[in-house]
C-alpha cells in the first residue's frame, strides 16, 4: 500500500486494515488504528508507521478512543518466513525481555547490529522499542483488568524499575498508572480475587469460531485440555507451559463483537480468563493463545484469493472467515501429532508432571521431551523427544521452517504427514500442502487454509 491508500483507509475508518499500520497526527500528538472514530484528520497532518514501536518512537501517544495497541497483530510478521518475521515472533514470544537482544540474535543466527539495522529498516524500531510497546501494552491489561499493587504491575510487565515503568506510561498514553487505572470500564476489574485475568483477544474481520472448537474438540487430550458446552457456547480450558511458571486459560467459543459503527467489517474478539502463577507470562500466553486461535490472520486476503477458485468459491461463501489453528506449545503438538491423541493420554497420565493446584480436569502439563527422550530411547518418540531437548529441532516462535522441517525428517520414525502437520500447526505456515494432496499454485500462499475448507468440507482426510 502507498500512503495515498493509506489514507484512503483512515479516511473511510476501515478496519481491515487496524494492526497492519498505524497513523499519526502531527497536530495532536497522537497515533490512532484505521478505524478509529475520530474526525480523519487532514492529509498534510498524517504519518503512517509500521508499527506502534515506530509511532512511540517518533514521539507520539496511543489514542485513548481507539486504543491502537489492542489491535491484532499484522497478518504479515506471522505469515513471512524471513528474518525479520521471526524476530517479530520472538519478540511477541518475550525473548527480548528474557534473554535481552543478543538472545534474540543468537537465536536468528545474526549479529544484534544486523537484527537492529533490519527491523528498524521495515518497521521503524528496533527490537528493544518492540519489546518496550509490548511491556506497556501488558502494563495497560493488568492496570485495567487486575488489582494488583502498582509495584509488582511494572515488574510483572518486563520492566527493570519502577521509574521506568512510569516514564513508559507516560510517554506511550500521555497518563500516570494511576490514571490508566482510574480510566478502565466499570467492571473490568474481578470482583474476587483469584478470578484470572480477564481478556479480549481480538480479531479482523468475521472469525468462524465452530469449526476452530470443533477441532480442539476432537484433539482435546484429557489432563491438558478440554471443550466443554454445548455448540455455539463452548468454553476450551488448557493448561501452559510457560517460561516462568504454568497458567490455565479459558476461551469462549462466541465471538465478542464491537457495535456497529462506520469501520467495514470491524472484526471482533475472543473472551478468555487467565490465571498465571507468574504474572511475567502474561504476554507470552496472550501470543500463544493468538497463534492457537489465529487470531492475527488476514481473512480478507484469504478469501479473496482462495474464493476465485471454482472449486473452493462455495466453501468460501459458506464458511467466510475459517481459520487454521495452531497450538499453544509447538512441541507438544509435534509428539501429539507423532504419536496420536490415544497415546498422549497414556503419556500426560505416566509421565505429565501435575500440576500444584489441578483446575477441575486440568491436571498435569505435557511431559517435557528431555522426560519423553529417556521414557523409550530406541522409539521415534524417543528419538523425537531427544531432537527437541537437544536444539537438533528448533520449534520456538522465531524457527527457520525449511530448516525445521528437514530435521524433523531426519528424526527416525517421523514421516512427511507429521512433518507437514509440525510446519502448519506449531510453525504457523500458512502455506502447506499435505503430502500426496494435488493442491493448485493459484491457493498459494493460503493452501494451509484452503485444506481447512476441504477437510471441513468432507473433500480431505484429516490427518
Amino acid at each position: 500500500m502507498d500512503e495515498d491508500t493509506r489514507y484512503e483507509a483512515v479516511r473511510s475508518r476501515d478496519a481491515r486494515f487496524d494492526g497492519a499500520f498505524f497513523f499519526a497526527v502531527t497536530t495532536t500528538g497522537i497515533y490512532c488504528r484505521p478505524s478509529c472514530p475520530a474526525v480523519p484528520p487532514k492529509r498534510r497532518n498524517v504519518r503512517f508507521f509500521a508499527t506502534a514501536a515506530a509511532a512511540q518512537g517518533s514521539g507520539f501517544r496511543a489514542c485513548r478512543r481507539c486504543r491502537p495497541d489492542a489491535v491484532p497483530g499484522s497478518a504479515e510478521w506471522n505469515a513471512r518466513a524471513d528474518v525479520v518475521g521471526r524476530a517479530v515472533r520472538l519478540i511477541g514470544d518475550g525473548v527480548v525481555d528474557r534473554e535481552g537482544v543478543s538472545g534474540l540474535a543468537a537465536r536468528l543466527g545474526y549479529s544484534a547490529r544486523q537484527v537492529q539495522r533490519q527491523l528498524t529498516a521495515e518497521l521503524g524500531a528496533g527490537p528493544v522499542a518492540l519489546a518496550r510497546a509490548q511491556r506497556a501494552h501488558t502494563a495497560r491489561v493488568l492496570l485495567q483488568t487486575t488489582g494488583l499493587p502498582i509495584t509488582r504491575i511494572a515488574f510483572a510487565a518486563g520492566f527493570a524499575s519502577v521509574r521506568q515503568f512510569n516514564d513508559t506510561i507516560r510517554d506511550v498514553y500521555a497518563d500516570t498508572p494511576t490514571g490508566l487505572r482510574a480510566a478502565a470500564p466499570r467492571g473490568s476489574r474481578p470482583d474476587t480475587p483469584g478470578a484470572g485475568i480477564p481478556l479480549r483477544l481480538a480479531h479482523r474481520g468475521p472469525y468462524r469460531s465452530g469449526p476452530v472448537f470443533d477441532q480442539l474438540h476432537r484433539e482435546a487430550v484429557a489432563g491438558v485440555e478440554e471443550v466443554t458446552g454445548p455448540p455455539g457456547e463452548r468454553v476450551f480450558r488448557r493448561v501452559l507451559r510457560l517460561p516462568y511458571g504454568t497458567g490455565t486459560v479459558a476461551v469462549d467459543e462466541r465471538p465478542g463483537m464491537p457495535r456497529p459503527g462506520r469501520g467495514a467489517h470491524p472484526g471482533g474478539w475472543l473472551d478468555a480468563r487467565l490465571h498465571l502463577t507468574d504474572l511475567r507470562d502474561l504476554s507470552t500466553a496472550v501470543q500463544r493463545l493468538r497463534r492457537l486461535f489465529d487470531l492475527d490472520a488476514d481473512p480478507y486476503a484469504v478469501d479473496e484469493r482462495l474464493g476465485a477458485d471454482p472449486r473452493l468459491a462455495p466453501l468460501v461463501a459458506a464458511r467466510p472467515g475459517l481459520r487454521a489453528p495452531g497450538t499453544a506449545d509447538p512441541e507438544e503438538f509435534a509428539v501429539r501429532s507423532l504419536v496420536g491423541r490415544a497415546e498422549a493420554e497414556r503419556l500426560v497420565r505416566r509421565y505429565g508432571k501435575a500440576l500444584d493446584a489441578p483446575c477441575g480436569s486440568l491436571t498435569h502439563l505435557f511431559p517435557e521431551p528431555g522426560v519423553l527422550a529417556g521414557a523409550d530411547p530406541d522409539s521415534p518418540l524417543g528419538a523425537l523427544g531427544a531432537a527437541l531437548a537437544d536444539g537438533a529441532v528448533r520449534l520456538d516462535a522465531g524457527a527457520d521452517r525449511d530448516d525445521a522441517q528437514q530435521a524433523l525428517l531426519a528424526v527416525p520414525g517421523v514421516g512427511a504427514a507429521t512433518a507437514a502437520a509440525v510446519r502448519a500447526r506449531a510453525l504457523g505456515d500458512p502455506d502447506v500442502a499435505p503430502p500426496g494432496a494435488d493442491l493448485p499454485d493459484g491457493w498459494r500462499p493460503w493452501r494451509t487454509y484452503a485444506v481447512q475448507h476441504l477437510r471441513i468440507a468432507g473433500g480431505l482426510e484429516s490427518p
